[in-house]
């Protein structure tokens, strides 16, 4: 089966998204870095759905439409406010302590305790991220040990069978994907 594929710029894009992560379903979205495979993250189903098509099991992130969204899903200690918002707005993901209940487990890091969150700079995710009740993941499309995909159409010949919404934000620059950051103390460590 060929996934339904719309514009990013379409102004129905982020309503027809909606409607398929509430099923449970698979969408693949433009980033200002990435395509990513997104789900509802508290959706154990439609999680297992991208680790079959990534082939691995590692912990995913999510993204939110600005700092207060994220505040509403991590604990931020008062100290970490002003360099954990610095991080987050310059398109990085950082991994933060996870406020419980707020995702699956299955995409929680240490101990099912941390939870990367994003903020892309990127309208359709911005839009999608405000209008959708519930994080939503963001992970790479690519199999393990591959390349990120950065062309809709590639995505759709590897990955058309298992996805049910592809949002076709045009071909991406190559992109090694966001930098990943870890507060350590009051300290951000880079690690990757």
């Amino acid at each position: 089966m060929i996934p339904l594929v719309v514009k990013s710029t379409d102004p129905l894009a982020v309503e027809k998204s909606i409607n398929i992560l509430k099923k449970g379903g698979v969408i693949v979205y433009p980033t200002d870095t990435l395509y990513g495979f997104g789900v509802d993250a508290n959706n154990n189903y439609a999680i297992e759905r991208i680790n079959k098509l990534k082939n691995r099991h590692s912990p995913m992130s999510v993204i939110a439409c600005r700092f207060e969204q994220a505040m509403l899903w991590t604990n931020i200690k008062e100290k970490d406010i002003e360099i954990a918002k610095k991080i987050l707005n310059s398109s990085s993901t950082l991994i933060l302590d996870a406020k419980k209940n707020i995702v699956s487990n299955k995409i929680l890091g240490k101990n099912n305790t941390t939870l990367g969150v994003r903020i892309p700079k990127h309208k359709y995710c911005y839009d999608i991220s405000k209008d959708y009740d519930k994080p939503i993941t963001t992970t790479s499309v690519n199999r393990n040990g591959e390349q990120p995909l950065n062309d809709p159409k590639s995505i759709s010949k590897i990955f058309g069978e298992g996805i049910d919404l592809l949002i076709d934000g045009g071909k991406l620059r190559k992109s090694a994907g966001s930098k990943i950051y870890e507060l350590k103390g009051s300290q951000a460590i880079r690690i990757r």
